[in-house]
């Protein structure tokens, strides 16, 4: 599968579904493969680590787990989560704002 979605490292996302809806963070990673993103900061869960030698640390840590790109909207300075539509500026594809026609 040759996905290509609207949503890209470094941009900033708000939950619209699930346990952390309304919260906002960066995009830290896309995996195209399994349709999710990891979100800093967003869809924080407890993962058991265990002890592969005497100076690593093993126990309980809290990571960043992933979220399905359809449970969150990019951001708008303007306007806040909103969807992404482009325009295309000579040979460039812009991403733009649905409400508002500002380039994200």
């Amino acid at each position: 599968m040759n996905t290509k979605f609207k949503i890209h490292k470094d941009d900033t996302v708000q939950v619209i579904a699930g346990k952390d809806k309304g919260k906002r963070g960066t995009v830290s990673r896309v995996v195209a493969d399994k349709d999710v993103v990891i979100v800093s900061g967003v869809n924080i869960v407890k993962k058991t680590i265990r002890r592969r030698s005497q100076q690593e640390q093993g126990g309980i840590a809290e990571v960043e787990a992933p979220l399905n790109i359809s449970n969150v909207a990019l951001v708008c300075k303007k306007c806040g989560p909103t969807r992404v539509g482009f325009k295309t500026d000579g040979e460039k594809k812009i991403r733009v704002c649905r409400k508002c026609g500002e380039t994200l």
